[in-house]
């Protein structure tokens, strides 16, 4: 059974919802598993209709209830939701990881990754699987795979050409909460300002933010591009959240559950992944017939100047020895 939860029809469930603990448990061998997933993503990311393929995947066994829009829990407030047993299932984001495991500001860092396929490669090899289970020992939590969902490019309200970080100086660029994305706000040259992603689209219309950092299917999706001028293609982060479940359900199914819940996760991850690279194509060239200004920057001055202030900031100190060589060597 599989059931979806918008913004607009879980209002109506009232707060006594809220004031329940949700408890994952498996009562006995007959009883659905019950899976609850939040995202902060709406019905219409192609996310989604990922979970759509995984639920289909799993097949029988299995009670999904899926909530998007951060109707259930707010972006970075996931993974404490995962750990308290509030939350079976969600998209964790890999700067909220680091946030407990230091050594994942590494996976955070500007232009690592090249593209989704280097971030697939990455994820399968032995240390991506170092990683994972690094994350999964400290945490209590199972990571079925990297959902990449684009590669963050930089759009603005504003007409000022950006050509190197240093044009970035004094443009109020929206990010995500938390040290590791303000990091990299910084690491752009702009000034960084937290933001609710729900908030965003009003934030450009009134000019609370100069702009903001997010895929091109996002911007569409969101329709950021309403309220933008242009879109710088600054390709500065590959962007991947982390299809998660709570260690508590994970170790409750059994060996023929886990494999099912791992191929079902592993085939809507492909899906995901290209029908993202697809439509990054097409969004190009279709954000730039709609009006916007659409054009790539001095990428490699981007590239060095962000590279350079991770290099040299407190966040190194904690990444494991030679990581990024093995990463940048697959």
């Amino acid at each position: 059974m599989t059931i979806k939860v918008t913004r607009r029809s879980f209002a109506v469930l009232g707060a006594a919802v809220l004031a329940t603990p949700f408890v994952s448990r498996i009562a006995n061998a007959q009883d659905p598993v019950k899976i609850r997933f939040s995202a902060v993503f709406s019905e219409q990311d192609i996310r989604a209709e990922m979970m759509k393929k995984f639920v289909e995947g799993i097949g029988p066994g299995f009670a999904y209830e899926g909530f998007y829009g951060g109707v259930l829990f707010k972006q970075g407030t996931e993974l404490v939701a995962l750990q308290r047993g509030n939350l079976e299932m969600s998209n964790i984001a890999p700067q909220d990881i680091s946030n407990q495991v230091p050594a994942w500001s590494a996976l955070t860092s500007g232009y690592l990754f090249r593209d989704s396929a280097h971030l697939t490669t990455f994820f399968a090899s032995d240390a991506g699987t170092e990683m994972k289970a690094l994350a999964e020992e400290q945490l209590g939590i199972k990571i079925l795979g990297p959902t990449f969902y684009g590669t963050r490019q930089v759009g603005l309200s504003t007409t000022k050409k950006i050509s190197t970080p240093a044009d970035m100086a004094g443009i109020k660029l929206r990010m995500p909460g938390g040290e590791a994305w303000q990091f990299l706000g910084q690491a752009l040259g702009a000034n960084p300002t937290p933001m609710a992603y729900a908030e965003v689209y009003t934030g450009l219309q009134t000019g609370a933010i100069d702009g903001q950092d997010n895929p091109l299917p996002n911007v569409e999706n969101m329709k950021f591009y309403e309220v933008m001028k242009q879109i710088v293609l600054t390709s500065h982060l590959v962007a991947f959240d982390l299809l998660t479940l709570s260690g508590q359900v994970w170790q409750a199914l059994s060996d023929e559950q886990k494999a099912a819940v791992q191929k079902a996760a592993d085939e809507a991850i492909a899906f995901s992944t290209a029908e993202h690279v697809k439509r990054e194509e097409e969004l190009a060239k279709s954000f730039a017939e709609r009006g916007l200004e659409v054009y790539t920057p001095d990428v490699e001055a981007f590239r060095a100047h962000v590279q350079k202030a991770y290099l040299e900031s407190d966040l190194a100190k904690d990444w494991p020895e030679g990581l990024i060589d093995r990463i940048a060597a697959l």
